[in-house]
């Protein structure tokens, strides 16, 4: 005969196929219930109905939100397949907005202060497409106040062309020299070739191999083969994503562009790590208990450091937030906008892949493993079992743990605990050992005299 709470009281030992339940109500509400007169009965329903009042905000924070990651794998891969096709139809059928850096082209530059007054935008876009006869790539105010600068990004002008636009924009705008004097020569011009934004596409395809190939190699050393996987197609769904985006919006790509892309990276695999690290210690030793299965185990991981992920991804876009809003609306930067634009599209795009598409792959790489697929079926068996017999006993059957609601409540519900109560109301002696029962024989926490 084995006594509630899974244990045989001849040898001591703990029947593997009963949960141990975990008490609801700790010492100090049982003190403080005996202090206030209420009986056994009342407390489990004053604790339950202290958590009953907690919001989903709270239950989040302590890693109990109930959320079914995992088990909507394949709803995350539909979504993330349809966005990676969409990214890569985008790419191939629309390509991207290279700036002149990538291309070539002509740029020219002046002080926005004149003696005619400040030069606007719209002025000096209007000036270039009557000079030149074609308008400008991009026309953009780097700086503020006195010393504020015009910067004009065309394809390459020809020598006539420049000196026309040259002359146009003296004679229109009046720029000031450092001694405050309308000069021509504070018109300038420069030519950029295309083989310095090749040079740096090269460089960072090749950083980029590098740092997957350290990545790989680490992950799959100090974690699992499957994790280092994992990891690797999610990197590979960021930079997609995020190039996609450029691709599908617009967005000018310049070679900031290309360094912030590389800086996402790391960020990406940060907040990847965070969420494996815990579906290790979670999964540590799981393959000898039949408490809960591989997919349980990594889905109360996720749950467990959702919040972190999402405080973290947005402690680190507020800063990207400001660096695009100061670089772009107060300075006119448009390398600061580049590199904030793409940092943000990556940060936010890596968070989401960090939780509902790296885990839910390293659960579905684990249940190809023949290990982890007997140990599943060895929960189910013993589950089944558990619910026989609280049948069989009359009670209700205990719903299957879910690992991510409330621990102590699955606990109790796992050890059925309608058969344990129904075992202490028809005893008419306390057996040799067995605790004392009722409020009297319970510790109070004080002292008797």
């Amino acid at each position: 005969m084995t006594r509630a709470g899974g244990r045989d009281p001849r040898d001591g030992r703990a029947d593997p196929d009963v949960d141990e339940p975990e008490d609801l109500v700790s010492d100090d509400a049982d003190l403080d219930a005996e202090e206030a007169g209420e009986t056994e009965e009342e407390v489990p329903a004053r604790s339950a109905g202290r958590r009953g009042r907690r919001s989903r905000l709270d239950a989040l924070y302590e890693g109990n939100g109930g959320l079914d990651i995992v088990g909507r794998s394949k709803t995350w891969y539909a979504v993330f397949a349809a966005i990676v096709v969409v990214c890569l139809l985008s790419m191939i059928l629309r390509g991207f907005n290279f700036s002149i850096d990538f291309e070539g082209g002509t740029s020219v530059q002046f002080p926005a202060r004149g003696a005619t007054g400040v030069a606007e935008v719209s002025q000096v876009q209007e000036v270039f497409d009557r000079s030149v006869g074609r308008p400008a790539e991009t026309v953009q105010t780097a700086g503020a106040g006195d010393t504020s600068t015009i910067l004009i990004k065309s394809d390459r002008l020809s020598q006539a062309e420049v000196v026309a636009l040259r002359q146009a924009l003296f004679d229109r705008f009046q720029p000031l020299d450092a001694a405050g004097v309308p000069d021509q020569n504070a018109v300038s011009d420069s030519a950029v070739s295309a083989s310095w934004g090749g040079e740096i596409t090269r460089q960072a395809l090749i950083a980029l191999v590098v740092f997957l190939v350290l990545v790989s190699v680490y992950l799959a050393f100090y974690f699992e083969r499957r994790m280092a996987l994992a990891a690797i197609i999610a990197l590979a769904n960021d930079i997609i994503v995020t190039a996609g985006v450029y691709s599908l919006i617009g967005f000018e790509v310049s070679p900031a562009t290309v360094i912030g892309l590389l800086t996402i990276l790391g960020f990406s695999l940060y907040d990847t790590v965070v969420v494996f690290d815990k579906v290790r210690e979670n999964t540590r030793g799981l393959q000898s208990t039949t408490r809960r299965t591989y997919a349980e185990a990594a889905n109360l991981a996720v749950n467990q450091t959702l919040m972190r992920s999402l405080n973290t991804s947005l402690i680190a876009a507020l800063p990207l937030i400001g660096l695009f809003v100061v670089g772009v609306v107060l300075l006119g930067v448009g390398v600061l906008g580049d590199l904030a634009l793409v940092q943000l599209v990556g940060t936010i795009i890596g968070a989401a892949s960090s939780v509902l598409l790296a885990t839910p792959i390293v659960v579905d790489l684990a249940m190809r493993d023949r290990l982890w697929v007997q140990q599943a079926q060895r929960v189910a068996a013993r589950r089944a079992k558990n619910t026989r017999r609280s049948q069989d006993d009359g009670g209700a059957a205990p719903g299957e743990s879910t690992d991510v609601l409330d621990t102590r409540a699955v606990a109790a519900a796992a050890a059925g605990p309608a058969r344990d109560t129904g075992a202490r109301s028809t005893a008419t002696a306390p057996r040799p050992g067995a605790r004392p029962a009722g409020k009297s024989g319970r510790p109070s926490g004080k002292r008797r005299r």
